[in-house]
Parts: C-alpha cells; sequence; structure tokens
C-alpha cells in the first residue's frame, strides 16, 4: 500500500513538473510562431514593457532588464500579426547592429529598451547606459556611451562582475 501511494505521489509530481515546463515554454518570446495575432502574443506573453510605432507596424519589446539578460523585439506588420521576433542581447547582433556616430538615444531605446544602469564617469562626457547580456553562457554587460546630445559614440564590453560568495575572508 505504501508503495502505490509513492508511486502516486511521484506520478503527481512529474505531471506537475511536465505542466510548469509546457506552460514556461508558452511564455517564451522566442516561441512565438510568424503571423500570431497581437492579442495573442500579450495573452501569452503578457504586457509589453515597452512598445514602438514603426513605420510598417508595431514593436512589442520584451525586456529582462534591469535583473535579465535578454531583451525580445517582436515586430507586427500594419495587420497586427508577428513578422519576426528577434533576441537583440547577443554579442553579434549588438556589434553588427548598433552604428557609432548614427544612432541616438531613441535608436538604442528602440532596439535595447531601458538600460539596467545609466552612470557616468570623469572620462567620457555623457552618460553610459549599461545593459546585461550572457555570451557563451558568461554574464557580460555592453556599455554604450551617449554623448550630450544623445549620439552613441562607443561601445564596450565587460565581463559582469559577480560576487564570490565563497571568497575567503581575511582579518
Amino acid at each position: 500500500m505504501k508503495k502505490l501511494s509513492n508511486l502516486r505521489r511521484m506520478t503527481s509530481w512529474s505531471l506537475l513538473a511536465a505542466v510548469l515546463a509546457l506552460a514556461s515554454c508558452s511564455s517564451m518570446p522566442e516561441r512565438v510562431a510568424p503571423g500570431t495575432a497581437r492579442a495573442d502574443i500579450e495573452t501569452r506573453l503578457g504586457r509589453p514593457t515597452a512598445v514602438h510605432v514603426l513605420p510598417d507596424g508595431t514593436r512589442l519589446q520584451y525586456s529582462g532588464q534591469p535583473a535579465g539578460q535578454w531583451v525580445h523585439n517582436l515586430d507586427l506588420g500594419p495587420d497586427g500579426r508577428l513578422v519576426r521576433s528577434t533576441q537583440v542581447m547577443d554579442i553579434d547582433w549588438l556589434q553588427k547592429n548598433i552604428q557609432i556616430g548614427s544612432w541616438t538615444r531613441d535608436d538604442v531605446l528602440l532596439n535595447l529598451g531601458k538600460p539596467a544602469q545609466i552612470e557616468r564617469v570623469a572620462r567620457f562626457d555623457g552618460a553610459i547606459w549599461t545593459y546585461r547580456f550572457k555570451q557563451m553562457e558568461l554574464p557580460r554587460q555592453v556599455h554604450v556611451h551617449l554623448d550630450p546630445a544623445g549620439v552613441v559614440r562607443q561601445l564596450m564590453f565587460t565581463d559582469e562582475t559577480v560576487a564570490d560568495v565563497a571568497a575567503p575572508s581575511y582579518p
């Protein structure tokens, strides 16, 4: 009798784990199929962190910043259906697409969303917007330097410092 009870409990836990795994997959922006209507996207993913009007449609932006390491742009056509989905927190995408000297603050917001951090340093006259991302599963940061006019002047990549909880303490 005890074995049957344990078997039922294990089966229940396995079923719950499978349901949770399927539910988490349905809330992943990269798994939304092209052609999906905006209402269905928002039902599935919730409200976007930002909505941008594009010349030929709308961009729904789902960002994990400041704590997460991803930003998904879901571009809808004039009919309100998904045309393309792009995860932009990728070193190749960042290096290929951010145009130093021509991108402005508005271009950065349109493509990357709100940054995880904004700071200033003595050696640069302007703001530095920092975004978190992963490169080969390692935590990284991209620092977008905006001059006082709001033009991108520099792009820097650094490793994200993570506190070592097992670090020895010294007297």
